[in-house]
């Protein structure tokens, strides 16, 4: 035999033994399209894979047994895909990602297996095949990019001005509070970096903190800078203060909290700054850091030299426990920073969401600055008790608590309180007036007297986990009638509302929408929620063509998820006899990142998840029976993933899908998942808007897929914004720092964490030097890498 002969022998071997195995592969794929895709055709959904499966069967069979015609078959098929995924998508390339990568991967085999010529001689179907093959990859490489309009941008209105008072100024050389001044606008009036300079920015310094992490880390700190120092905490709630300059550390303090008290999401969000008016010149903690920690604490030191304040509470120390019961370690923690208002130390309590209705109370509570004395204690349903409860009572269980950050406002007296649901989060009949008087809106507190002087809320006697999670700004709001000073407030449903911070009244129109009724509870679901007219970042309602995946199997089976479940639009009821699709979910929407207001330039910069959650409530007879139990309960093994939330005490438990992550780790709804706004502050307009993140550091099973193509991500953590027109935002699953023009929504400049960036940015100047500081220290619940990172960036010294 010649070797031409015995090269032509081994090509039939090879293009047998392909057709085997490719018409192996056609019949799995092929079968599971058509077994999901029936199931989907029941539901009332696309006919499409079904038939498509169907075809892939026959044309794996054929190919099997070496016919050619199974090749042409799967070409035709291909053609047929292509034709209707441009019919779903258009030319919207993340959309076309999961209908055409897989198909289009089986046409490159088809076609390498296409017969060059025929038995006869005559040209075979090779060439055509390939032809269909480069048609489809460049045309769709060219149409696709053409195909994407450029983001709309549109002119600020607001005049620049100050709309601030003087006790709301905006932060400058310091950053004094965790949401920078006093009025928590995450702004601040440097200018030295620019966006015409911003390129140049550099790393500065980087400061370890030396923390080890748990299980549940969430480093969320924003730290704040006093004189020449920066002051921030640790995920165990270690206190530090650096040098400003240099990023040396000068001091730390170990509240020593315990290993057990390690709370679901170990987070410090920050610490505060006090400077005793009535202390003597060189007085111990005449300056004082005040913080929380995980065991529920309150702990004074020293600015100046990190030792504990021997004159707050008993020894540094303020137990927030106390009135609160006997419960087990983790159950209630303090992960955001206190509140400080003339004097005032103003705290709420994170609890461990979905234990059990009786939880710990949500009482706010006031402390002395200087001695850590009990001022007040604001109990929503027991309003006589102002202090302690008598011994052997507690505080009321089970209401509303305040987890996220409050702001002060020093000249009218009032600190203004987020508020979340009551416990139990997605039920509600059990509830009192109380409670569904002040869950999930703005509460207005005295701080002489810690009595409400108004609430707003934004949600109805919320079962959607909807509590606001974002501490509000403080503003002159610009009207036809001048200035009003309000607050602004973003939720977790997308509203942005205005309201006067004297009075609690709307600044802007307010709309009552219509919403689903049914669920469980039928009788407690509101006919109408309240919605803000100012601002929204809800996108219109899900389909099931807005399924996603990175194939067709698994967009196939989000979109089975999609007609499994009850979905009726925003505000859909909780059911129990099949899931239910919340949009925007429970992590939004906006959390507790809140939003930047440039207080000079008139313009509100919001970052968003624009993200579902999939969840169903559970029997308690069908929990009990997979023993899923609250933490405190004897019984309690660790809970199979997604049924943390056995919610006892009610008839039902949760489970809960937050963002609709399929099996294989991708998000169900296509991209983009989170974007970033510029928004006009006087009318509300909406200035531009766009997706936040790149695809680079995401993908399937946690690997990287490398493209560095916008695709829009989840994000926590806020943004920050300085007069000099430019907004510094981390928070993204890909772990960059980037700075944006305020103007256009741009991207001018970016640089790659060693950590998660799921922080607010700050900023401060320091020896006539601008520095922005970012806390890149990872997420656990945005499965971003972790660290323990301070990392400072500044322009490059002028030599």
């Amino acid at each position: 035999m010649n070797s031409s002969n015995e090269g032509s022998v081994k090509h039939s071997r090879l293009r047998y033994f392909g057709m085997v195995v490719f018409g192996i592969v056609l019949i799995i794929a092929g079968a599971i399209l058509a077994v999901l895709g029936f199931k989907l055709l029941r539901l009332h959904g696309s006919p499409y894979y079904l038939t498509i499966g169907l075809v892939w069967v026959i044309a794996g069979l054929l190919t099997l047994f070496r016919r050619g015609a199974g090749l042409y078959l799967y070409a035709i098929s291909f053609i047929a895909t292509l034709i209707w995924s441009l019919w779903e998508s258009g030319l919207n390339g993340w959309a076309l990602v999961p209908r055409l990568d897989l198909p289009l991967l089986f046409l490159i085999f088809a076609v390498l297996l296409m017969p060059a010529r025929r038995a006869n001689g005559e040209k075979g179907y090779r060439p055509y095949g390939i032809a269909l093959l480069v048609v489809t990859v460049v045309g769709l490489g060219i149409a696709v990019p053409m195909a994407q309009k450029p983001y709309p941008v549109a002119a600020v209105t607001t005049k620049p001005g100050n709309y601030f008072d003087d006790v709301t100024a905006p932060a400058s050389q310091d950053w004094p509070t965790y949401g920078g001044g006093y009025g928590a606008q995450r702004f601040s009036a440097l200018s030295q970096i620019t966006p015409g300079n911003v390129s140049g920015l550099q790393r500065a310094w980087v400061y370890r903190t030396g923390e080890p992490h748990m299980a549940n880390y969430g480093n969320e700190l924003t730290p704040i800078k006093i004189g020449d120092t920066v002051y921030g905490c640790t995920i165990r709630h270690k206190v530090f203060a650096v040098d400003a300059a240099t990023g040396k550390q000068k001091w730390m303090f170990d509240p020593k909290t315990p290993p057990e008290s390690s709370a679901p999401n170990s987070a410090c969000r920050g610490v505060s700054y006090y400077a005793n008016p009535q202390a003597q010149p060189g007085q111990a903690c005449s300056t004082r850091i005040i913080a929380g920690t995980m065991d529920a604490k309150l702990v004074a030191v020293d600015a100046q030299t990190g030792q504990a304040c021997e004159d707050f509470g008993s020894h540094g120390f303020v137990d927030l426990m106390q009135g609160l019961g006997k419960w087990p370690p983790s159950i209630v923690s303090e992960t955001s920073a206190p509140t400080i208002v003339r004097g005032v130390v103003v705290a709420g309590q994170q609890v461990m969401d979905g234990q059990l209705r009786s939880a710990p109370s949500g009482v706010v509570r006031g402390y002395d600055a200087v001695t850590g004395q009990l001022r007040f204690a604001w109990d929503m349903e027991q309003p006589d008790i102002t202090t302690l409860p008598a011994p052997g009572n507690t505080y009321s269980l089970g209401t509303p608590n305040m987890w996220s950050t409050a702001v002060g406002d020093e000249k009218l007296g009032l600190v203004y309180l987020p508020m979340a649901s009551s416990a139990g989060d997605y039920y509600s009949s059990t509830r009192n007036d109380e409670e569904r008087k002040y869950d999930s809106g703005i509460t207005a507190l005295d701080v002489a007297t810690g009595k409400p002087r108004w609430v707003y809320q934004f949600v109805k006697n919320d079962v959607w986990d909807y509590d606001t999670p974002a501490q509000p700004s403080l503003v002159d709001f610009p009207t036809d009638k001048g200035n009003v000073p309000a607050l602004i407030v973003t939720t977790k449903q997308g509203d942005l509302w205005v309201l006067d911070r004297r009075t609690g009244q709307p600044l802007h129109q307010v709309e009552e929408q219509k919403v689903p009724q049914g669920g469980v509870e039928p009788a407690e679901r509101a006919p109408v929620q309240k919605r803000s007219l100012y601002s929204r970042t809800q996108k219109p309602d899900l389909t099931e063509k807005m399924m996603w995946g990175i194939s067709p199997i698994d967009q196939l089976v989000c979109r089975i998820q999609y007609r499994s479940a009850s979905y009726q639009g925003i505000f859909t009821a909780p059911t129990a006899d099949k899931p239910w699709i919340e949009y925007p979910g429970n992590n939004g929407g906006s959390d507790w990142g809140s939003v930047s207001v440039d207080v000079h330039n008139g313009l509100i910069i919001e970052n968003y998840n624009d993200l579902p959650s999939y969840s169903k409530l559970v029997p308690r007879a069908v929990d009990d029976a997979m023993n899923v139990f609250w933490l405190g309960d004897p019984r309690y093994k660790n809970p199979p993933p997604g049924r943390n939330r056995p919610q006892a005490g009610l008839p039902y438990g949760q489970d809960v899908n937050t963002g609709w992550v399929s099996n294989i780790g991708v998000i169900c709804k296509q991209p983009p998942f989170g974007m970033i706004k510029g928004i006009d502050l006087a009318s509300g307009k909406t200035l531009w808007d766009r997706p936040l993140g790149t695809a680079e550091r995401n993908g399937p099973w946690g690997l990287h897929s490398m493209l560095p193509f916008q695709i829009g991500l989840p994000n926590n953590g806020g943004v920050l914004t300085t007069t000099s027109g430019l907004a510094f935002v981390g928070a993204t699953t890909d772990d960059y720092l980037r700075a944006i023009d305020v103007h256009t929504g741009k991207t001018l400049w970016k640089d790659q964490l060693p950590a998660g960036g799921q922080a607010t940015p700050m900023t401060y100047e320091v020896n006539g030097r601008q520095f922005v500081i970012i806390m890149a220290g990872g997420h656990h619940g945005m499965m971003t890498p972790e660290g323990d990172y301070v990392i400072a960036y500044a322009l490059p010294e002028q030599k």
